[in-house]
């Protein structure tokens, strides 16, 4: 079946998209970084370094356990009204949170109050990243190339690497050219409250596109929509949700372990400077960023399951590397810890997308990717600094965290080879309840 054009030109899919999710992964991960500098010591002055960090890093979290709630909530209506409104109100929700947190008073100020406010507006951004998710790896793989869809949804994936670059590189800056006083009082706010011009922005480019043509094609296919389309999931794809979770463990955990515990790894137990590792996030993230289109390309050409297998099985292997270089206190040494590490990551995260939206049906689409992804994110995505920390604290040792990521790695690889191949599927046509022995590989 022919897949009608939305008329809206695919660059400007491709940047409304691009320009959305970048600045919906820059808040949540700005938010990440902050919590391993300077919210312990803000919002939870009364611990010691470790604990405030580990109690920053719980708010953290937090994010995390709301997302599958704005999955479900996102999916059902994205499923049922089209992705374009979604992903309008997804980026008003995020942008508002994380305007205000750069507003907050701190434990100084209110007291026990900062970090009550800390938390629920930490629970709208999660709420918003868990629509925005799903919504945004659709926009663009439902008006793409089969041929190319590995390569071609770069309006999520480079928008996720640029975000995790601005980051470190704002509060790197901030850092480097302000006294510590200084960037404790009101420096650390900025990146904050930038994030309200940046939501003008993409909110008039997103405002612009048009709806889904796949998603408009089964509409007009089929005009009697599934009441609730998350029970129309959960009953044909199963399997295929249990597979997503599986798939995002190994890649969730790496990517938080190498860009957030990383921070607090660094500082406290090898007694380096925040500026310093800083700047190797930075470089390693760049890499990162011109390294993503080039796996989503090989999966095109080799398919999603060889690609993303081996990315699951090198961050299993290099985090027994990972932190041995971190401990060498070696700038060249941190920032190839940290790129290499990124760049294995990559691997599952290049093809994601397109391995995703390629095992559910248009009408269960939205709600099936955007679950399958958050479910893993509680404990993979959120809990992983957390564990982390907590596993360092207890062990004084990088070891349980070595075995943790390798233990991530493991089950993804298990998941991702008991799923069957992907590649090259027709969207339209991919029916919303398929066939289950079509889709475990024998």
């Amino acid at each position: 079946m022919a897949q009608k054009s939305s008329g809206t030109p695919i660059g400007k899919i491709v940047g409304a998209s691009l320009i959305g999710t970048t600045i919906e992964w820059y808040d949540f991960f700005l938010y990440g970084s902050a919590a391993a500098l300077v919210f312990n010591t803000l919002f939870f002055p009364e611990s010691d370094p470790l604990t405030g960090t580990l109690l920053a890093f719980l708010t953290y979290a937090i994010g995390f356990v709301a997302r599958p709630l704005g999955a479900l909530v996102f999916g059902h209506f994205g499923d049922r009204l089209g992705r374009k409104k979604l992903l309008v109100l997804s980026l008003l929700l995020m942008g508002a949170a994380t305007f205000l947190i750069g507003c907050l008073p701190t434990y100084a100020s209110v007291g026990a109050l900062a970090p009550l406010m800390l938390t629920a507006l930490r629970l709208v951004q999660g709420f918003a990243l868990g629509g925005e998710w799903g919504g945004a790896v659709l926009i663009v793989s439902e008006h793409g190339d089969a041929r190319r869809r590995g390569f071609g949804p770069p309006g999520r994936r480079p928008g996720r690497r640029a975000a995790t670059c601005w980051p470190p590189r704002s509060l790197a800056l901030l850092a480097a050219v302000q006294s510590d006083e200084a960037f404790q009082s009101w420096g650390w706010r900025v990146p904050f409250l930038l994030s309200g011009v940046l939501v003008l922005i993409g909110l008039w480019i997103r405002l612009s596109i048009a709806e889904s043509p796949v998603f408009q094609q089964a509409a007009a296919a089929q005009p009697e929509r599934a009441s609730l389309p998350i029970v129309e999931v959960f009953r044909h794809h199963w399997r295929d949700v249990i597979v997503a979770i599986g798939a995002r463990f190994a890649e969730n955990v790496s990517y938080y372990v190498i860009t957030a515990f990383v921070l607090v790894y660094a500082t406290e137990q090898a007694k380096l400077d925040k500026g310093f590792v800083l700047n190797a996030v930075l470089i390693g993230s760049v890499v990162h960023f011109a390294s993503i289109p080039a796996w989503g390309a090989l999966s095109d050409r080799l398919g999603r399951r060889p690609v993303y297998l081996l990315g699951a099985a090198g961050v299993g292997v290099w985090a027994f590397a990972f932190f041995p270089l971190i401990d060498t206190g070696n700038f060249a040494a941190i920032t190839l810890a940290v790129t290499v590490g990124l760049v294995l990551h990559g691997a599952m995260y290049g093809p994601q997308a397109a391995f995703f939206s390629e095992l559910f049906g248009t009408r269960m689409r939205y709600s099936g990717v955007s679950v399958g992804a958050q479910l893993a994110s509680i404990v993979a995505g959120g809990l992983a600094p957390l564990i982390a920390v907590a596993l360092l604290q207890a062990y004084g040792s990088a070891l349980p965290v070595m075995l943790y990521v390798a233990g991530g790695a493991v089950l993804t690889l298990i998941a991702v080879y008991a799923a069957r191949e992907t590649r090259g599927r027709d969207l339209v046509t991919l029916a919303d309840a398929p066939d289950v022995a079509e889709r475990v590989r024998p």
